[in-house]
């Protein structure tokens, strides 16, 4: 070999030793995140999965976010980061992820920042820590989604690309041989060839219903405890309860079911009769029995499927903050650009379900009638996401439900769905359709909100042809507030065939005329269509709303003297723990307080500190024992002092006293104030407790407020007696 081959050979080999790297690893490339404003939306960027920047004090501009943990992609991306907790206020970095959409988003508060519930959309988002997996780069731009289509035309495709000023940037190592991550850059891309494509139908949401979800008043006596997902304050937590036997028709084992009659429709026979021919018995074997099929409720245009055409390709335009999807759709020309979601009025945020009378006595014309009033009803409600929403149930023999609280969420669409329903015939069994109503209807699948009143406005023909007062009780137990409509009701000679005298005043909320509306004649009925809207807005005077368990002021008086010792007052800590547990507990709903008490007192926290119930049961689990004397008297006038003279008006305000001992000082005159001034007192005596002192601090009876346990570890065995306690005496209030 020559020495010019040999030098050329070495010089080969310094070149290529040069080059590479002392520490043999490749160059790292950059991840450049975009920075976004706080109004934009995910719906908004025609990409799968992105990572942006978020600015500070998002929160303070209180863009809309629609869901809890998946959210609408018609939301703010920063702050639904922020009230999900991914980022705090000051801004961060946050992952965003494209889902399908759902059928429904429910609205929470969480982190300072106020969800909105909603029926339904198309897409969905999740959003998480900006901090992407190694090997993974996210596009440094972003490509926004166009949504105005043109007409007749071959245009060009163009991609609006976002970017920032000020890259944040971010070292991520390079392994394109083991992960596939979308590109870095991109370029927008021209369309210089016409396309004939035909467009895709847009999927429209599942409809069938669900029955059996637990009453949100009553959920937290039906449910074994769930992880807080930022809920709304009313359903924070969901605990186990020891009250829910009354209520275990409403509880949902987590079997989802059909609703059993939501598609069941009743033709009447060939031979109906006109108005007023069939007496409101009619016998059976003059009705013709109906014979099941499928008749869903008329979509809305937001869910209509695009008509396909193969005269149309993609043609975008000018962003739409509204619009959203993986890719840009292929739409029609007749196709119209989604809405968005009808508000309506926030000064009438009510759950409702009108129950309408399908029974035959009624007629064909006076049922036509009857779907007039309830349309003009639906548009003097401004039905909306903010504001009122409204389901129909139609009762005859069996309660149908024509469409549930999130079918519909404008005025508009729900016009259109009362005009098509048919007449079902039958008698007119009210008390069999309040029932439904209770244990079916307000539950979570179907829409109820939880933080709106819920209200049933019965229409009926004449009287019901069974019984309600037992049926009604327990759905106002529930927190249903009931409204009568009675039209053509019966006259003197007609009362001996009405099955339950004074049926109104036994199933309304309240008896003093505000929830009942007697009509003369139905041609008189939509008269009633503006008082009517008044009174179910009026969500002040809406007092069934208010159960055993969302309205009270609850305070904790708990011995921490040095008998107790430290496992026993663990103990204590417990079975306030499970009482707790039982309540809705909101800054709106029950309240909780607890002072601690030997010689001296501590607040351990006041009522509204802790406004949803894990922080609540968290709080109480941190308590410290105190150790010292016993001065009962003395902790029950600090807690009227500190606690209840800062009780809110429409709480009812409980006491519950538990000591180990007899008190250093006087306890009846501190306990005759409290009483006086409207506290419902319990006292739990355990050991050495002396009855006397149990029976002057508890409200009479004595009985009912006074409990004895022999030993610490039997206090458990009282939780369900003193939450019983707590809802008969409610229960058994006045109703005038």
């Amino acid at each position: 070999m020559s020495k010019a081959t040999l030098s050329a050979i070495f010089i080969a080999l310094l070149l290529m030793s040069s080059a590479a790297k002392p520490n043999g690893k490749s160059k790292k490339a950059k991840q450049v995140v975009p920075a976004v404003d706080c109004d934009m939306r995910a719906g908004k960027v025609n990409l799968p999965e992105f990572m942006v920047k978020c600015p500070a004090n998002c929160r303070e501009t209180k863009e809309k976010v629609y869901g809890t943990a998946v959210f609408a992609s018609i939301s703010s991306i920063c702050n639904a980061a922020i009230h999900s907790g991914v980022i705090t206020n000051s801004g961060g970095k946050v992952i965003v992820a494209k889902t399908a959409g759902q059928a429904i988003y429910k609205g929470s508060f969480a982190n300072g920042v106020r969800s909105l519930s909603l029926p339904n959309w198309r897409e969905s988002f999740s959003v998480s820590v900006g901090k992407p997996k190694k090997g993974v780069i996210y596009p440094s731009t972003l490509v926004f989604v166009t949504s105005r289509p043109t007409t007749g035309k071959t245009a060009e495709s163009k991609e609006l690309l976002y970017t920032t000023a000020s890259p944040v940037t971010e070292a991520a190592e390079a392994e394109p041989s083991t992960t596939t991550s979308p590109p870095t850059t991109t370029t927008p891309a021209t369309t210089t060839t016409p396309t004939t494509t035909s467009a895709k139908p847009r999927a429209t949401v599942h409809r069938v219903r669900e029955a059996g979800s637990s009453h949100p008043y009553f959920s937290s006596v039906a449910r074994q405890s769930q992880s807080v997902q930022g809920k709304a304050p009313t359903q924070a937590f969901r605990g186990s309860s020891v009250y829910a036997s009354r209520f275990l028709p409403r509880t949902n084992a987590g079997v989802q079911r059909p609703e059993t009659s939501g598609t069941v429709r009743r033709q009447p026979p060939p031979s109906a009769p006109a108005s007023g021919a069939f007496s409101r018995g009619h016998p059976p074997s003059e009705r013709k029995q109906h014979t099941p099929q499928s008749n869903p409720a008329p979509e809305s245009e937001e869910n209509k499927p695009v008509p396909e055409t193969s005269h149309t390709r993609e043609t975008p335009a000018e962003s739409n903050p509204f619009e959203s999807g993986f890719t840009s759709r292929v739409i029609d020309t007749t196709a119209r650009a989604p809405e968005v979601p009808s508000q309506g009025d926030p000064n009438c945020k009510v759950d409702m379900a009108f129950l309408m009378d399908g029974s035959w006595s009624i007629g064909k014309r006076r049922f036509k009638i009857q779907k007039d009033f309830l349309a003009e009803v639906s548009q003097a409600l401004n039905v909306g996401v903010a504001g009122a929403m409204m389901g129909i149930i139609q009762y005859g023999d069996d309660p149908v439900t024509e469409f549930s609280l999130k079918q519909f969420s404008s005025s508009k669409d729900l016009k259109t769905a009362i005009s098509k329903i048919v007449q079902k015939g039958g008698p007119s069994h009210v008390g069999k359709a309040l029932s439904y109503i209770n244990k079916q209807f307000f539950s979570d699948a179907n829409g109820n909100r939880g933080g709106a009143p819920n209200v049933a406005v019965v229409l009926v023909d004449g009287w019901p042809t069974d019984r309600v007062e037992e049926a009604s009780r327990l759905a106002r137990e529930s927190g249903i507030n009931i409204f009568f409509v009675t039209i053509e009701g019966p006259d003197d000679n007609e009362k001996q065939n009405v099955v339950e005298s004074n049926f109104v005043d036994k199933a309304v909320c309240r008896t003093n005329g505000f929830f009942s509306l007697p009509i003369a004649s139905w041609f008189a009925l939509r008269k009633a269509v503006q008082p009517l809207v008044k009174r179910v807005c009026d969500t002040d005077r809406l007092v069934c709303s208010k159960t055993c368990l969302n309205a009270n002021d609850i305070a904790f008086v708990i011995d921490g003297s040095s008998s107790v010792g430290t496992g026993n007052f663990r103990t204590v800590l417990q079975f306030v723990a499970n009482v707790t547990r039982e309540f809705e507990i909101s800054d709106t709903d029950t309240r909780v307080g607890i002072v601690q008490y030997t010689y001296e007192q501590r607040l351990e926290f006041a009522f509204g500190q802790h406004n949803n119930k894990a922080d609540l049961l968290n709080a109480i689990k941190r308590i410290n024992y105190w150790s010292g004397g016993t001065s009962t008297g003395a902790a029950i006038t600090y807690a009227a002092d500190q606690l209840f003279s800062k009780s809110k008006p429409n709480k009812r305000k409980i006491m519950i006293v538990i000591t180990d001992g007899r008190s250093y000082d006087d306890v009846r005159a501190p306990a005759l104030a409290v009483h006086r001034t409207g506290v419902i007192a319990y006292s739990i005596g355990i050991a050495w407790a002396a009855q006397d002192e149990l029976e002057y601090i508890a409200t009479d009876p004595d009985r009912e407020h006074s409990f004895f346990v022999d030993e610490f570890d039997n206090l458990y065995k009282y939780v369900s007696k003193i939450i019983h306690n707590i809802c008969n005496e409610f229960n058994s209030q006045p109703r005038n």
